[in-house]
């Protein structure tokens, strides 16, 4: 640890891009956008390739023995299925090949403090998944909440428990008061510190929406983070390697007190 907010830590390129979730979930990308995506999760050896779930089977062709793993998504972008269907979508994204699923919660039932709900919610897809191999990650979209949610959501999923718990889709735009204009933030540093503090040592961290340079990456994992959804990676990992980050172990170092920055 350095002084004046600096942190010093040792990463690898292997280290930093096992960090990834390549985010190829955009409403509007074709099959063959999805195709050139899962290339470059193939090349650049992320830990998996998130993706929505009609592409599993694409995924698994072009992921064949990459070691680059599948990570569809459920209930998204907004959570508001029935449980019923959250389940049932999970069990077949997992038993179609997806070895980390990402759900997203029922944001509504949170703000309006059914907490009997959510965590039902969550366990049963939580069971679905981890009987098909799978692991769970859970989307809180913290945009929404107010800190007493986040708190209770980790609260939560500790208790579960879940493999991970997440900031956010992506996609949660919140309108501001001018009632005109939408707004988005997604990861950010005081949630991110309010989810590794809650969530328990056993539970992991993702940041979604935000991390888009190497800075960003590195100042995350200074908090704890172990993964991170972007479309981002190739120019994370290329900083990277510019900064002389290789197969060897480096040094660097990362200032704290900077905000991460905005969009997926």
């Amino acid at each position: 640890m350095a002084s004046n907010n600096t942190t010093t830590m040792t990463v690898t390129l292997s280290q930093l891009a096992k960090m990834i979730d390549h985010s190829l979930l955009h409403p509007t990308m074709t099959d063959q956008e999805i195709l050139s995506g899962l290339e470059t999760a193939k090349k650049h050896q992320v830990a998996t390739a998130c993706i929505k779930p009609y592409a599993i089977p694409m995924a698994q062709q072009a992921l064949a023995g990459s070691g680059v793993g599948i990570c569809p998504v459920i209930g998204f972008p907004h959570g508001n299925s029935s449980t019923a269907i959250k389940v049932m979508e999970a069990e077949q994204a997992a038993q179609a090949g997806g070895s980390e699923i990402d759900m997203v919660i029922n944001i509504g039932k949170a703000l309006g403090g059914d907490w009997d709900y959510v965590a039902d919610e969550i366990r049963r897809v939580n069971e679905a998944v981890v009987k098909h191999g799978a692991i769970l990650k859970v989307i809180f979209e913290n945009d929404y909440l107010k800190d007493e949610h986040i708190i209770r959501l980790c609260e939560i999923c500790r208790a579960v428990p879940v493999a991970f718990v997440k900031t956010s889709t992506g996609y949660g735009f919140v309108k501001q008061a001018d009632g005109g204009q939408y707004a988005y933030r997604g990861a950010t540093i005081p949630h991110l510190k309010l989810m590794r503090e809650h969530a328990g040592p056993h539970v992991q961290i993702k940041a979604a929406g935000g991390v888009r340079s190497l800075d960003d990456l590195l100042r995350v994992r200074a908090l704890g983070v172990t993964r991170v959804g972007a479309t981002a990676t190739v120019a994370m990992l290329d900083e990277a390697k510019a900064r002389g980050i290789g197969a060897e172990p480096k040094e660097v170092s990362v200032r704290e007190d900077q905000a991460i920055g905005s969009g997926y």
